[in-house]
């Protein structure tokens, strides 16, 4: 294994202009005291310019950096570098949802009525000639550009430049944001070369100045990757990086004060307020320790959703009412951190090595509503999504208020100068101002128990908000478009509510009520907050997605997924009400049973018949 790594080490070399290679240490001349890139074998050997190139015979620092990546792992440069030792997981990384957010682009045109739910565009251009999987792409286009002055369509639309300018600051060929818990590199080294949220340089190298930001923690590449590095983009959206640590950010008040009577410092450049973390989190275990290898890196396929790449569930780890788990993932692939021991499943925890025992849904001791979810009303098993009750709370951001002002230019994430040093055109410093300046607010926030609908696998699943747009657009102080709400090209409202995994997981479950005697829950809203009277454009409340007859009001950017119809707000609405008054113990519902003959009524008659005959009967 030594022997390959130093060959590839070896080709890598021979990129390099003949003579700059052999005299690393006049490099390490400045950077005195610097890590090693890594410990592993072969890695461990590579000499500074094998990975950075520039002239290591140098002395003065202009002349040495010449030529040189900044970043070797940057998507521009990678195939000269990482790629050579990688060329599959480059291949892949190049065609994964964190390198084309086809999610995120399409949701968004579809909310803004400029596409269907079909995935079309990317962050750039991207073909696979032998998509592998159902749902994969042959290719996906580049994003288009917006130009007011041309008429509004699908191939000019105020979306694009929305998300060139704000939402695309996330994926794999930009650096990101400069702010504190945003800081990344881009490329391989997003995920691989660890950040403080400050920032900031803590390693030995005395030519790296420690209050200077925009550094890593140390120059180390890594496989073990702490949830905090994953934070630094799974931050916005669906929140679900923040979420799982139990944070969600605040209206902004930046309250408790501090000891000095100051406010709370930003992250992601918000306030945060402390809620109920993942369950997961709480016993030490990170994102790497479910997701896969094929999560992060991709399969090699260009998929449009991320519900389409994303190869575990639940059951994979916890199994079923019927079956311990098969220490596969949901699609066949062994885990290699899952392994049977004495009887039990065991997950190795990736970042610790600790192992943690998985408890098993087919060997649970279920308390009375634990039981009536299970085993009593089996279709709980069948049709619902284990977090859609085990997520107890989810972030519910309502109303995503976007103004675009046409006659100052802004930062465009997709548009990059071109430079010495290709490595580097990504950085912040680097982006063109291409695109026009916006700003963003809300209407409100939320945290507690999340609407439900069904999925686009056809299981009942929280929805939270995302993306409900009211867009204005103004010339400076001349308004021109205010508090627009757009139509999709199905014809639903684009103020959009969608799926999601929140990422809140909890070993105690939503109690019955909470799903069954909620109108929020069934998708019909709280009926408190009026929207004609806070300007909006819509004749519903932002938390009502359905109407009482199962018409839809909101729309869903995923194919499939939907609110409630009708028949199944019934049948939800009425389920559980029992329950929440009578405990619902196992000899509870085994007499309801045997003598009302019912156990789960399809229609309101029945569920009225069964009724009557179980207060007739169970109490004699």
């Amino acid at each position: 294994m030594k022997g390959f790594w130093m060959a590839a080490a070896l080709a890598t070399a021979l990129l390099v202009p003949a003579g700059w290679a052999a005299a690393e240490e006049k490099c390490l001349t400045c950077h005195e005291g610097i890590e090693k890139i890594s410990e592993v074998s072969g890695m461990a050997e590579l000499t500074c310019t094998e990975c950075h190139r520039g002239n290591a015979a140098a002395m003065a620092k202009d002349a040495a950096h010449t030529g040189m990546y900044a970043n070797p792992t940057d998507l521009r440069v990678v195939d000269q570098t990482c790629g050579t030792c990688h060329p599959q997981d480059v291949e892949k990384v190049r065609k994964s949802l964190h390198a084309t957010m086809a999610g995120m682009i399409s949701g968004t045109r579809y909310a803004w009525g400029a596409q269907g739910r079909e995935s079309i565009y990317g962050v750039v251009a991207v073909a696979d000639g032998k998509p592998g999987r159902p749902g994969a792409l042959q290719e996906l286009k580049a994003i288009p550009s917006y130009d007011p002055a041309k008429p509004e369509g699908p191939e000019n639309s105020p979306a694009d430049d929305y998300l060139r300018n704000q939402c695309l600051r996330c994926h794999l060929w930009s650096d990101g944001n400069l702010a504190d818990g945003d800081y990344r590199a881009s490329g391989c080294a997003a995920c691989h070369v660890l950040y403080s949220d400050k920032g900031t340089y803590e390693g030995g190298d005395k030519g790296i100045p420690k209050d200077q930001k925009d550094r890593p923690r140390f120059h180390r590449i890594t496989s073990k990757i702490p949830e905090t590095q994953c934070i630094h983009c799974h931050n916005r959206g669906g929140r679900t990086g923040v979420s799982f640590i139990g944070t969600m950010e605040s209206d902004g008040y930046g309250s408790p004060y501090t000891e000095k009577g100051g406010k709370q410092g930003k992250l992601h450049g918000k306030n945060y307020n402390h809620l109920t973390a993942d369950v997961h989190y709480d016993k030490g275990l990170t994102c790497i320790d479910c997701h896969t290898r094929q999560d992060l890196h991709g399969d090699g396929n260009v998929y449009a959703k991320r519900e389409q790449a994303v190869e575990i569930e639940c059951e994979d780890c916890h199994g079923t009412q019927q079956k311990r788990s098969q220490l596969t993932t949901s699609w066949g692939n062994k885990f290699p951190n899952l392994n049977e021991k004495g009887g039990k499943v065991v997950l190795t925890a990736k970042m610790t090595g600790k192992e943690h025992v998985v408890p098993q849904v087919a060997e649970a001791k279920f308390g009375s509503e634990g039981f009536t979810a299970h085993v009593a009303v089996p279709a709980h098993m069948e049709k619902v999504e284990c977090y859609a009750c085990h997520a107890t709370w989810a972030p519910q951001c309502y109303g995503c208020h976007a103004k675009q002002d046409i006659g100052k230019k802004g930062g465009d994430w997709l548009g990059v100068k071109a430079g010495a040093d290709p490595s580097r055109a990504s950085r912040k410093e680097n982006v063109e101002k291409s695109a026009y300046a916006w700003e963003e607010s809300r209407s409100y926030l939320r945290w507690e128990s999340p609407t439900l609908g069904i999925n686009s696998e056809g299981k009942v699943s929280p929805f939270i908000p995302g993306c409900q747009a009211f867009f204005t657009q103004v010339d400076g102080e001349k308004g021109l478009i205010h508090n627009k709400a757009y139509t999709t090209a199905d014809g639903t409202s684009g103020v959009g509510t969608n799926p999601i995994q929140p990422h809140t997981v909890t070993k105690k479950a939503r109690s019955c009520a909470d799903c069954h005697m909620s109108s929020k829950a069934l998708g019909l809203g709280s009926g408190f907050y009026d929207s004609k009277a806070n300007g909006l454009p819509i004749d519903f409340e932002l938390e009502r997605i359905v109407d009482e007859n199962g018409k839809q009001l909101q729309e869903t950017a995923r194919e499939g997924a939907r609110p409630f119809n009708k028949a199944e707000m019934e049948r939800v609405s009425r389920s559980g009400t029992c329950v929440a008054c009578h405990g619902a113990d196992a000899t509870f519902w085994k007499k309801v049973k045997g003598k009302a003959g019912v156990e789960a009524a399809p229609t309101d008659d029945l569920h009225t018949q069964g009724i009557e005959k179980i207060l007739k009967k169970v109490g004699k």
